[in-house]
């Protein structure tokens, strides 16, 4: 093997690591994962570095995201060893007298890797490749949009922020003003924040009547949430 196709392999690897990376990371956010927090978990999962201990509570109080830690531990431990071995056989294997074409082998494939990536920052073109991505990881979790989504923002003691995307009103809440609607007595859930379609987010009133594509922040225990708002826990864009 000569020193274009050890780099050639070399760009590769970095190319298809960041695709596991964002697929990984989609995969997390479908399961109700803000983007940022998603991301540093999965490369801190791949990497095999570990993560922080107060973002860790969001995957170890969740069944489904404990048993996609787990494969994504796995598949990041079995990836690094086969792709360290390829590499180690990969220069095991170069003869001393290719060393001397290092630089302009080097060059090339991580040229055409640059180009991949500044290409990916144009945002239509990023946002075809996510569109890709999100497609294939929908496709392994079963995406729907019959049901309302949660998106879990944060952790408070043992509450969460959540925002609930409306797909559907839930019978007892239809027609209901806010204050009417027994949200909060029957179930200790606040709503904090009401994002009509197409508007700036308003805090919620005593009149405040939901409807369908509403983006509700509430506080309140997590389970209890998607009960209430008969939602599960799917990727939704804030």
């Amino acid at each position: 093997m000569n020193i274009y196709m050890a780099f050639s392999l070399f760009s590769i690897t970095i190319l298809v690591y960041w695709i596991i990376t964002e697929l990984f990371t989609i995969l997390f956010r479908f399961t109700g994962l803000p983007d940022e927090r998603a991301r540093f978990q999965v490369i801190s999962l791949l990497t095999g570095c570990g993560y922080t201990t107060k973002e860790s509570e969001m995957f170890l109080s969740n069944k489904r995201r404990r048993r996609l830690a787990r494969i994504t531990m796995l598949f990041g431990y079995v990836f690094n060893i086969t792709i360290v071995s390829a590499f180690i056989n990969v220069f095991l294997s170069l003869k001393l007298s290719q060393v001397g074409h290092f630089y302009s082998g080097i060059l090339i494939p991580l040229g055409a890797v640059a180009i991949i990536f500044i290409f990916m920052r144009v945002p239509k073109v990023r946002a075809w490749g996510e569109g890709v991505l999100q497609d294939v990881a929908g496709r392994l979790v079963g995406k729907t949009d019959s049901f309302n989504t949660v998106l879990l923002l944060d952790y408070i003691g043992t509450d969460s922020i959540a925002l609930v995307t409306l797909h559907h009103i839930p019978e007892e809440y239809q027609g209901i003003p806010l204050s009417q609607s027994g949200l909060k007595a029957d179930t200790g859930i606040l709503v904090m924040l009401v994002e009509k379609p197409g508007e700036k987010a308003v805090p919620a009133g005593a009149n405040t009547v939901f409807s369908v594509g509403d983006k509700l922040t509430v506080f309140g225990n997590y389970t209890t949430i998607c009960k209430a708002f008969h939602a599960k826990e799917r990727f939704a864009e804030v």
